[in-house]
């Protein structure tokens, strides 16, 4: 029975987080795929700059929603099973839907970079931690205005605050795997913030987008 909740949890978990709202917004409205448009990168930044807020909400919004359902679905079954403790059913699901969302077979395995999939998951982990996590993004997002500092900055910090809170040790170590992972992906960000060349965020819309953002 338990590698039976193992199993379904990574296989929906990649699968569903593997939907893009990015790519189908983008082709369902603007008969455009944003991957071809901006910075290429499938999220919900691109997304706004390409073609402006009206829509780009509903990027945001529904990509948290995949975490937040996936969470709570998993997190439940784990734990209902006695397969695992509800925080690492939380965690261990949400390696595989930032696996989906990175490298969805739905798109030819072209996907962003897990920022919001690693933001709706520490909540799940502990809500402290991720009212710490979104705070510090918040905040580096309005001051120095860059996504991809605010990104990795708040959810690293996130992730270090699930230790002092005492989060399960197991849930920690693969929730700071996930952290690890989307920082990885930003390597051309972080060149491009050492070099002084990153492109700055703004919420009023479109905007040129030569920066290879964050989700």
């Amino acid at each position: 029975m338990n590698w039976i909740v193992f199993l379904v949890s990574a296989v929906t978990a990649y699968l569903v987080s593997g939907l893009n709202p990015a790519i189908i917004l983008s082709r369902l409205i603007y008969k455009k795929d944003i991957r071809s448009e901006g910075s290429g990168n499938p999220g919900f930044t691109n997304f706004m700059r390409v073609f402006g807020k009206k829509y780009a909400w509903w990027v945001f919004v529904l990509d948290i929603l995949k975490s937040v359902v996936l969470s709570l679905v998993f997190g439940f079954v784990f734990e209902k099973t006695g397969t695992a403790s509800r925080v690492f059913g939380v965690a261990y699901t949400g390696v595989f839907a930032l696996l989906g969302h990175a490298f969805p077979v739905w798109y030819r395995f072209e996907g962003g970079k897990g920022f919001l999939v690693n933001l709706a998951l520490i909540f799940f982990l502990d809500w402290r931690a991720g009212l710490i996590a979104f705070s510090v993004m918040a905040i580096l997002l309005f001051t120095v205005k860059y996504m991809s500092l605010a990104t990795m900055a708040g959810l690293l910090l996130g992730a270090v605050a699930l230790i002092f809170f005492k989060t399960e040790t197991a849930a920690v170590l693969l929730y700071f795997g996930c952290v690890i992972f989307m920082i990885i992906r930003h390597h051309e960000n972080i060149a491009r913030l050492l070099k002084g060349t990153e492109s700055k965020f703004s919420l009023g819309g479109k905007k040129k987008a030569s920066e290879s953002v964050s989700e």
